[in-house]
């Protein structure tokens, strides 16, 4: 086998294996921050809207309602579970 195969072998063989390697690690990291912005939005911006809203109360001025928390389904849930399939 001519050593230039090899190495262009090995050289091919790394730079998928890195490759592999920074799709896995984007993958996981945008899994982490959608479960964060979610967990903000369910369980943390209830309470800030409540402290905004008191803290309004107490300088007389009026706010409206906060707006809705709603979350879009990319892959196609949204859809099948408004239709009720």
């Amino acid at each position: 086998m001519n050593s230039y195969w090899l190495i262009g072998a090995f050289t091919l063989v790394t730079q998928l294996f890195v490759f592999f390697r920074w799709l896995h690690r984007r993958l996981r990291d945008a899994a982490i921050e959608r479960g964060f912005i979610r967990d903000v939005a369910i369980n943390h911006l209830p309470h800030i809207y409540h402290a905004l809203r008191r803290i309004a109360d107490h300088h007389g001025v009026e706010i409206e309602d906060p707006p809705p928390v709603r979350f879009l389904e990319l892959n196609g849930r949204e859809k099948l579970e408004r239709d009720g399939r």
